[in-house]
């Protein structure tokens, strides 16, 4: 499916979406952490392979995510969040 099949309307919106793509997956890991604080067992282990999606689309380097999952503390996500968003 090209750009062609839709409508310019529609295309204007799929580039903002992908120009805004950083900040949606910082929103999305934003609401992750908030999350893990909270989260216990076999639901806390999901949302780390949904942090480490994120983190590795935000171009986090690999042995910066091993680190943060082997600590498994929401803190040091919370920290990474924020200097993201100091970026």
């Amino acid at each position: 499916m090209g750009m062609d099949d839709f409508t310019p309307y529609q295309q204007r919106i799929i580039k903002r979406y992908y120009e805004n793509q950083d900040s949606i997956q910082l929103q999305r890991l934003s609401e992750l952490v908030t999350e893990l604080f909270l989260a216990e067992g076999p639901k806390r282990s999901r949302l780390w392979k949904r942090i480490e999606s994120a983190l590795t689309q935000l171009k986090v380097p690999t042995n910066r995510i091993e680190h943060l999952k082997t600590k498994d503390d929401p803190k040091l996500l919370a920290k990474l969040v924020q200097e993201l968003q100091g970026r």
